[in-house]
């Protein structure tokens, strides 16, 4: 697979990780307390791909590697917020949407890492 390809799956994964992190979000109880982390998971689940997005359509390499970056700090946010959810019983760490956190979040540390910054 080249690097556009990739690019391309990416960008359709991250969008899917945002539905699910919405649906998610949708799911929890609305207690004052949860409101905040709906709306946190929220807005870290959704920023994953639209900077990733962006970094796809960057001007320089050097736009490229801060939105990488934008994108690996989002998703290890989104990690922490769903690591709280199991801690508060809300969800199961084999949840299907923790597993695919963790996986974004090693792409986009493993994209950043292979970066000249």
């Amino acid at each position: 697979m080249n690097n556009k390809e990739f690019g391309e799956k990416l960008e359709v994964r991250t969008k899917v990780f945002a539905i699910q992190v919405i649906k998610l979000s949708g799911s929890l109880p609305q207690s004052n307390e949860f409101k905040v982390i709906s709306y946190q998971i929220t807005k870290s689940g959704t920023s994953i791909g639209a900077n990733y997005r962006e970094a796809n359509r960057s001007r320089s390499k050097a736009d490229f590697a801060n939105k990488i970056k934008i994108c690996e700090a989002e998703a290890s946010e989104t990690l922490y917020w769903l690591e709280i959810l199991s801690d508060l019983k809300q969800i199961n760490t084999d949840h299907g949407v923790v597993k695919e956190a963790k996986e974004i979040l090693a792409i986009f540390t493993s994209i950043a890492s292979k970066l000249k910054l």
